[in-house]
C-alpha cells in the first residue's frame, strides 16, 4: 500500500522543511553501507548541517569493516527515527554517498559542528590521531510521521 492511503490512520508524509528540522533536532541514526551480501547497519551519532551533509565521527580500529565499505564510494543510506508512543513517531530515509573528509578541510567543518550524543567510549582517548571523519552526501530524502492517534468512524 502507497503511503497516501494510510492518511486516514493518521500517517503522513514529512515535508522538506519538517525533515530538515527533525535531522537538526536529533543526533544518531543508522548508517546502511552495502555489502556483496546483507547490508552493513551500523548506528552512528551525527552532525546535520542544515542543508544537505550529515558528518560522522569514525573511531578507528584494526581492520574497521565500516572504515573499509565507506571508502569504496557507494551509494548509501542513513535512517533516522523517533518514536515516543505508538501513534507519535518519525522516521527519516536518506540516500546519498559517504566520503572521507579531507585532513585540510575537516577543522573547519569540525568548528561548526555540534553532535550532542556520542557513546562516553569515544570521548575518552579519541582524538585526531585515532579519528577520521566521514561526510554523508544527502541525495535523497524521504520522511513520513504520525503524530496523533487515528480517529475511528463507527
Amino acid at each position: 500500500m502507497p503511503i497516501d492511503e494510510f492518511e486516514e490512520y493518521g500517517m503522513h508524509r514529512m515535508d522538506a522543511d519538517d525533515i530538515n528540522q527533525t535531522l537538526s533536532n536529533q543526533s544518531v541514526g543508522v548508517l546502511g553501507l552495502p555489502t556483496k551480501s546483507a547490508p552493513c547497519l551500523r548506528p552512528l551519532s551525527y552532525w546535520f548541517n542544515g542543508d544537505d551533509r550529515l558528518y560522522f565521527v569514525y573511531v578507528l580500529g584494526r581492520d574497521s569493516r565500516k572504515v573499509a565499505l565507506s571508502d569504496g564510494g557507494n551509494v548509501a543510506r542513513f535512517l533516522v527515527y523517533r518514536m515516543d508512543t505508538t501513534f507519535n513517531w518519525r522516521s527519516i530515509l536518506l540516500t546519498g554517498s559517504v566520503e572521507r573528509v579531507s585532513a585540510d578541510e575537516r577543522e573547519a567543518i569540525e568548528e561548526r559542528m555540534n553532535i550532542s550524543w556520542r557513546p562516553e567510549l569515544f570521548e575518552r582517548g579519541t582524538g585526531p590521531e585515532n579519528t577520521r571523519l566521514y561526510r554523508f552526501r544527502i541525495d535523497d530524502k524521504a520522511g513520513i510521521k504520525q503524530l496523533q492517534r487515528p480517529f475511528t468512524q463507527k
